[in-house]
């Protein structure tokens, strides 16, 4: 079988591959190597898939349903793979080979397909959020994950950069780097929290009926983490006259049924709102950087 890419990943990491990188070349014959190796029989692609991992639907040697995840080392599967291990199916995708190649994960089969963003919106957030609130365990000793001052640091020196060259969007990174400063100041836990949680993180599963996928694990509050829930199918919330008022009452909803401060809720919503809309316009996505930095203006 031909393992091609789909178009959507091959578009995804084309926006952030650094000079000289060559692992969308090296995955066919890489992906092949994966398959043989571990005797498995390919059904299909998952197309059109993530945006950091080629996903292949296959089946073990015993005909266990099972997916091939291979994604780059700037992707942080490594990391992944240790969340997987820690979170050991509570809450999140079971993982079947918790040491192998570096960069691949065997991973138990959920439903790709069908994901809570496919339920009605009130009903998708409360299944969202009751999934999340699984996973925020205390980590491991020792453990290998970034911490969200670590990777807020990287992305705020992003930011910055961005505001000196546009500055439109100047005010609105101040404000979110402001929030930031004071968030950190006084972090209430320390938690492993999936990191990149969105409503398309939730799959169906045969054991719970819902289970999440595709962690970018991060060590530190959990209103980071929720605060990328707040803002899922940002284009329905836009696109209605009273998304404002709409966010607010998702920002308080959400806060009051995961046991989070409202405010710190609100600030990292705003952080996290301000940082992807820059990093869109600065990748040439400017229809996705409108909608965000319009939904952070609300908060």
């Amino acid at each position: 079988m031909v393992f091609e890419p789909p178009e959507r990943l091959v578009r995804a990491l084309g926006e952030t591959a650094p000079d000289g990188d060559d692992w969308l070349e090296k995955l066919p014959v890489a992906a092949q190597q994966a398959v043989a190796l571990r005797e498995l029989t390919v059904e299909r692609v998952q197309v059109p898939g993530g945006r950091s991992s080629l996903v292949v639907l296959v089946r073990a040697a015993d005909g266990t349903p099972a997916v091939l995840k291979l994604a780059p080392g700037r992707a942080r599967p490594e990391a992944e793979r240790a969340a997987l291990a820690h979170w050991a199916g509570r809450g999140a995708v079971h993982l079947l080979e918790p040491f192998s190649t570096e960069g691949v994960l065997l991973l138990e089969r959920l439903h790709p397909d069908v994901s809570v963003r496919s339920l009605p919106e009130a009903k998708a957030l409360l299944e969202a959020a009751g999934t999340l609130r699984r996973l925020w365990v205390e980590p491991p000793a020792d453990f290998p994950f970034e911490t969200v001052a670590e990777r807020t640091g990287r992305q705020a020196e992003a930011m910055r950069a961005r505001a000196r060259a546009d500055p439109a969007v100047a005010p609105l990174v101040d404000l979110a780097l402001a929030a930031r400063e004071e968030l950190l100041a006084a972090p209430p836990e320390h938690r492993l929290l999936h990191g990149t949680f969105r409503q398309s993180k939730v799959l169906a599963g045969e054991r719970m009926p819902w289970l999440a996928v595709g962690p970018d694990p991060v060590v530190g509050e959990c209103a980071f983490d929720l605060a990328r829930l707040v803002r899922d199918r940002v284009e329905d919330l836009i696109a209605q006259p009273s998304g404002a008022a709409t966010t607010r009452r998702r920002v308080k909803r959400l806060a009051e049924s995961l046991d989070v401060d409202q405010g710190r809720l609100r600030g990292w919503t705003l952080f996290r709102a301000v940082e992807s809309g820059v990093r869109a316009g600065r990748v040439g996505r400017p229809r996705d950087a409108e909608l965000l930095l319009e939904f952070a203006g609300w908060l």
